[in-house]
């Protein structure tokens, strides 16, 4: 396949004028938004301070102002010093021209010191652009501290796949590693030339993604294949790889589906975590404060238990079992022992009502979920969270990922100590497979819908249910 150039067109210069963005995955897409107005702010409080020997309250207004104007920031990481400079003087031109404005036409311009504003016009855009060079200088380290690149796929190497591999292959902060192509095309009919390897054809995509360890496929397919798209999506239900399409025209009114861009190229996510850049900040900061919080209300609260189970028959107080977490790794999840048996060997037996092998204290602390306590631990651990899918033994997990469509698609998230399934009935044994179905379906539905407001309702129907319901075995 021979790529011609494109026509160019006033849209593809209008897209691609400005540097593309990082990601909301990529920490350092937030520094990047946040640093040139963080660096106007501070050095305005540092020349007012100098000058001043303090920073007053119009200072402070001032400065909100200003990060109103300025916030988010431009992405700069990707362009080069010459185009940063000129895009920090531009932007700053506009900013401080609309300021001294409307300080003139108010008449607050009087509230200042004129040597902090005249020395603040050309201190500002510096500093802001001295702010970014030191960005540029952190990148590698804050790349690293996010841990290993995600290894990618791409499904199908066309015009809009091999831009991509492009945009992949230049963009020096971007968190994606580009393992090659899947085509089901003859080579003769590819641009097999270039650097992108082809790795095989779309029946082996499956396997080249669990061999391969990949975490993200990009399905660069044209929309019309539907049967093709929908076949390739239904092979790839047994996976915790992220997918998204690359479109080859612009689409809309995708269910469940919402427009990204990797290295500034436009791809659409079918199947995505919702805990990306901000939101997963937050959801993890929430998950500390109030795991701490937790603890340390219910200390007198768990040495009680300990002792109690320690009393009321033999074995270890604490139960360590192997539990899959997120994207479907291997995790060791706390429990207060409520049997008298810890299995958690190949073959597990779930729990029923009246079940012999529960001890008399390990039935109170099953109704009450007081068994589950010790994995606000494992929430500060980061291995799991408050609120999410319940985390399934190894053996049941092998087991329902080959019986249930979609089944490993909710180790998208970190499990939860309590979860959407479980105030809606889906709490304790299931024992038909229609029931892990309905636990499934809830699941998948809480990811589609995460809000902080779901969370809290989780949460406080939790302690309600704990109180009555006597599902659990």
């Amino acid at each position: 396949m021979n790529r011609t150039p494109a026509r160019p067109s006033a849209a593809t210069f209008s897209r691609w004028s400005k540097p593309a963005s990082l990601g909301k995955d990529n920490l350092l897409s937030i520094f990047e938004l946040a640093v040139g107005p963080t660096a106007l702010i501070l050095s305005l409080w540092g020349l007012a301070y100098y000058f001043e020997a303090e920073v007053h309250s119009s200072y402070i207004i001032l400065s909100i102002l200003v990060f109103a104007l300025t916030f988010p920031g431009n992405a700069r990481l990707q362009a080069s010093l010459f185009s940063g400079f000129v895009s920090v003087a531009i932007t700053w031109l506009w900013v401080a021209s609309l300021l001294l404005i409307i300080g003139f036409a108010s008449g607050n311009i009087r509230q200042f010191s004129k040597a902090v504003i005249y020395t603040w016009l050309w201190v500002g855009p510096l500093s802001e652009f001295g702010a970014c060079v030191i960005l540029r200088a952190a990148a590698p380290l804050l790349l690293k501290l996010q841990g290993p690149l995600r290894r990618a796929i791409i499904v199908g190497m066309n015009e809009q796949g091999l831009a991509l591999a492009d945009r992949i292959s230049q963009a020096h902060y971007a968190r994606i590693e580009l393992v090659g192509f899947v085509d089901d095309r003859q080579t003769a009919r590819l641009d097999c030339t270039g650097v992108h390897r082809l790795l095989g054809t779309q029946e082996q995509l499956l396997s080249l993604v669990q061999s391969e360890r990949v975490h993200i496929i990009y399905l660069s397919l044209p929309m019309a294949s539907q049967p093709r798209i929908l076949h390739i999506l239904d092979g790839l239900k047994d996976t915790t790889a992220s997918i998204y399409f690359v479109p080859d025209m612009f689409v809309t009114d995708l269910i469940q589906a919402h427009p990204d861009s990797v290295c500034g190229m436009p791809v659409i996510s079918v199947c995505e975590t919702p805990f990306t850049g901000v939101d997963g900040v937050f959801k993890r900061v929430s998950d500390i404060v109030l795991s701490i919080l937790i603890l340390i209300l219910i200390t007198p609260l768990l040495i009680v238990i300990a002792v109690a189970v320690k009393i009321g028959s033999p074995g270890p107080i604490i139960f360590k079992q192997r539990r899959c977490g997120l994207d479907g790794k291997e995790i060791v999840i706390y429990k207060f022992r409520s049997m008298s048996v810890t299995d958690d060997g190949d073959n597990i037996e779930q729990a029923t009502k009246d079940d012999a092998r529960i001890t008399p204290l390990g039935a109170l602390l099953r109704r009450t979920s007081c068994d589950e306590l010790p994995q606000f631990i494992n929430v500060l651990q980061g291995r799991m969270s408050i609120v999410g899918p319940r985390p399934h033994a190894v053996a049941h997990n092998e087991l329902y990922r080959k019986l249930i469509k979609g089944y490993m698609v909710r180790h998208k998230v970190k499990p939860g100590i309590t979860g959407w399934a479980q105030v809606n009935g889906y709490r304790g044994e299931t024992k038909t497979l229609d029931k892990m179905q309905s636990r499934i379906d809830f699941d998948l539905d809480y990811l589609r819908n995460w809000s902080v407001r779901l969370d809290l309702y989780i949460i406080f129907k939790t302690i309600g249910l704990v109180i009555k319901d006597q599902m659990a075995y």
